[in-house]
């Protein structure tokens, strides 16, 4: 049966393929078919046919234990940020920017409650958490997500932080409304965002706003350091200059792509 509030153009089968290709988790890489089923919460049978289909287009395979993904889950993503032409044109930026910070640069976007990332240019650091294009983390406690939610107005900000995180990750920081309320205004206020340890420990990051030609907030960009080797005063005083310099000049590159004609756009 079509599920609650679905409309009659509906495709319940497509909407299963992709749960099942969602429910992999990496602290779950390898899935038997007991585990995707209530994971999803679909029949056995059912699981059992979307991985098979799964496995003929080679997302999926299988091997002792269960099933995996393949590489091939990763043109999903790729796609979306290929269509964007957002990662061909911050890409040299990016690479810029890493060479005169010497620290790992990120950029992400608001999915919900999360901040997904769809580029980066990382250096070999010790940090406590490893970041991968795809990740996601909780918006409100990353300098990426908080300025990303500071472009919106607070009873969104609501809305949207009452959704569940996807992450699995819970945060150091769990702030009542009068707090990230303020923090926002702030981070409005001077047009960047710094976290400090409020994701997790060692984690300090400070981030800006990417915009599109009309002014409208597409991501975010950041500069990602460790807390025990990068103090505030650096981060601040010379990494951040940088980080603000980044974001516009891919901010007027992105604006001026959107000007051109789709059909003669460089192919990536």
């Amino acid at each position: 049966m079509p599920r609650e509030g679905a409309g009659p153009d509906f495709i319940e089968a497509l909407a299963r393929g992709l749960e099942v290709i969602t429910a992999f988790e990496p602290r779950r890489p390898v899935m038997s078919l007991t585990d995707v089923a209530t994971a999803t919460g679909l029949a056995r049978p059912t699981a059992r046919r979307v991985l098979l289909t799964l496995a003929e287009l080679g997302y999926v395979r299988q091997q002792e234990g269960g099933f995996v993904l393949t590489p091939r889950v990763l043109d999903l993503g790729v796609a979306y940020v290929r269509s964007t032409g957002l990662w061909e044109v911050a890409r040299p930026h990016l690479e810029r920017l890493v060479e005169r910070t010497n620290e790992s640069c990120s950029i992400a976007q608001l999915d919900g409650s999360d901040i997904v990332y769809v580029a980066r240019v990382s250096v070999p650091k010790i940090v406590t958490l490893s970041v991968q294009i795809g990740m996601r983390f909780p918006a409100l406690q990353t300098s990426l997500g908080k300025a990303q939610l500071a472009a919106l107005p607070s009873d969104e900000v609501e809305r949207i932080l009452a959704v569940p995180t996807r992450s699995g990750l819970v945060p150091a920081w769990q702030p009542e409304r009068a707090d990230w309320e303020a923090e926002l205004r702030e981070v409005r206020a001077r047009g960047w965002a710094m976290t400090d340890q409020q994701l997790a420990p060692g984690i300090r990051s400070v981030a800006t706003p990417l915009r599109d030609g009309t002014g409208r907030v597409i991501a975010g960009v950041n500069v990602n350091t460790n807390a025990a080797e990068t103090p505030v005063e650096r981060l601040l005083e010379h990494h951040l200059p940088l980080l603000l310099q980044t974001a516009g000049d891919i901010s007027a590159d992105f604006a001026r792509l959107e000007t051109v004609p789709h059909a003669i756009r460089p192919a990536s």
